[in-house]
């Protein structure tokens, strides 16, 4: 009996045992955090992150971290379902409108003032696709979301798309009146806090409960933060701070921004310490990065007033932000900390995209990768494990959509090696495609166009633009016959 009884004890132990080798998953994705928004890369002295930049001490901090779009739904697509997200058309940020469409099409409003016409996009995320969340799922992770989802309203939100739980449940579009409370369109599904409580505190408590009450299991931890997009609302003792430490001749010296910077950071902080008070962190990989560029336009109102009229950030020594099809609107910061399995500290200059993150965590993982999935993404695990180098690919970003009153033209664009092309779709005086080359290694800031240089290179990368549209069958911006100069 005694003999059973033993058996019995070391089959229980190593069952929890082989249960603690599977580790916690936690992804952290800013919203409209810029490459220079943080101090990790030495371009700010105005903006403090002090947890962003411990989890970097931890882990591969990436120079060369991509979004497919400079805009949000898209990325997040990317992220979810390792493809790109031209494939099933969430191609703008308006998955929290009203009406639920699955595929884009090209708009046939007749318009006489603009070259081309632009895609109408699909505004939900379908159930169908098998997304992360889904996958962890079924190889026995808990999973939660927290904060923003706009993948789609009900029911296409984040509790319809594989996670155990979701807070709130239904986020698209509710923080409207600012990020402290009260917060009247979510207190009607019982998302209530104390008043001037800011949301990425509250969201940061909700993520420490999450934790705490799954320690003892394999969880994945999804916190896509609302910050820093508007409605820009920051602490006023925050404001009030960094108010006093404007330099005015600074293109970063608006201090709400770097208010909403900074509560970004604690939300950070508050997960990396409760890990670490409950003995998790050894255990836990963790991936931090944005869904685009920072946003570089002068806000329509803040919280508190005053700044209005100062601009968001600045991505140098990226060129333009959020909306753009230069490297300010894409370029993003990326850190993967995993103790014990990537070099704490470390750096790496591959290319890396969002469409990899959901291949290289069953990497990682060791799982079987599902056979349903025709994914764009690649995996660089070896990359974060034995510090290895990626085979050069080509990288792509796509957005077919006029932005900021007409200012930005519906683009789309490759990198390679150092090269960059961007094809701004019907946007020349005669309404052809027009197309911009630039030498990211000598020219990272985009201003010294090389296509009348290198007619050759501009080519080549033209012909991987069409290989993309065509291989992920997108709808993409078309002469408008109608516009008239």
């Amino acid at each position: 009996m005694i003999y059973k009884v033993s058996i019995l004890l070391l089959l229980l132990l190593a069952t929890d045992v082989i249960g603690q080798e599977k580790p916690n998953i936690v992804f952290i994705l800013a919203d409209d955090l810029g490459w220079s928004d943080t101090e990790l890369f030495g371009t700010t002295t105005f903006y403090k992150t002090p947890n962003i930049n411990k989890l970097a001490s931890k882990g591969m901090l990436f120079t060369q971290a991509y979004t497919p779009s400079p805009v949000c739904s898209p990325t997040r697509a990317s992220i979810v379902t390792g493809q790109y997200f031209s494939r099933f058309g969430i191609t703008n940020a308006r998955c929290h409108l009203p009406e639920a469409r699955l595929q884009a099409l090209i708009d046939t409003t007749i318009r006489m003032d603009r070259k081309a016409k632009e895609v109408v996009m699909a505004t939900r995320l379908d159930t169908t696709h098998y997304i992360l969340p889904e996958f962890l799922n079924d190889n026995g992770y808990t999973t939660g979301h927290f904060g923003k989802w706009h993948l789609g309203l009900p029911p296409y939100n984040a509790i319809h798309q594989g996670f155990d739980m979701a807070v709130p449940k239904s986020p698209e579009g509710a923080i409207t009146q600012g990020y402290l409370a009260p917060w009247p369109a979510l207190e009607k599904e019982g998302f209530t806090t104390a008043e001037g409580v800011h949301i990425e505190d509250r969201m940061a408590q909700e993520a420490r409960s999450f934790i705490i009450k799954n320690q003892d299991r394999p969880f994945f931890l999804n916190y896509w933060a609302f910050s820093i997009h508007s409605p820009w609302s920051g602490k006023k003792e925050l404001t009030e701070n960094y108010a006093l430490k404007v330099d005015p001749l600074s293109p970063q010296r608006n201090p709400v921004y770097a208010a909403m910077v900074h509560s970004l950071d604690e939300a950070v902080g508050v997960v990396l310490d409760t890990l670490d008070e409950l003995g998790l962190t050894e255990n836990t990989l963790i991936v931090f990065t944005s869904d685009n560029g920072g946003n570089t336009w002068a806000p329509r109102r803040t919280e508190p007033e005053g700044y209005a009229h100062i601009p968001g950030t600045s991505n140098y020594p990226m060129r333009k932000g959020k909306g753009w099809h230069y490297e300010g609107g894409t370029r993003v910061p990326l850190i993967v900390s995993w103790p014990g399995h990537i070099e704490p500290g470390s750096n790496s200059n591959e290319q890396i995209s969002s469409i990899d993150f959901y291949p290289t965590l069953i990497d990682l993982l060791q799982l079987e990768k599902p056979k349903q999935i025709a994914f764009d993404g690649i995996s660089f695990s070896n990359t974060l494990l034995k510090g290895e180098r990626l085979p050069e690919r080509p990288l792509y970003g796509f957005h077919p959509h006029y932005n900021w009153g007409d200012r930005i033209p519906p683009s789309v664009w490759v990198r390679k090696g150092d090269w960059k092309l961007i094809r701004m779709f019907a946007a020349s005086k005669n309404q052809k495609d027009s197309l911009e080359l630039y030498n990211l290694r000598t020219d990272i800031f985009e201003s010294s166009e090389q296509k009348v240089r290198f007619p050759e290179k501009a080519e080549q990368l033209n012909v991987l633009i069409d290989d993309f549209l065509t291989t992920t069958q997108a709808v993409y911006p078309i002469k408008n016959e109608h516009y008239q100069d």
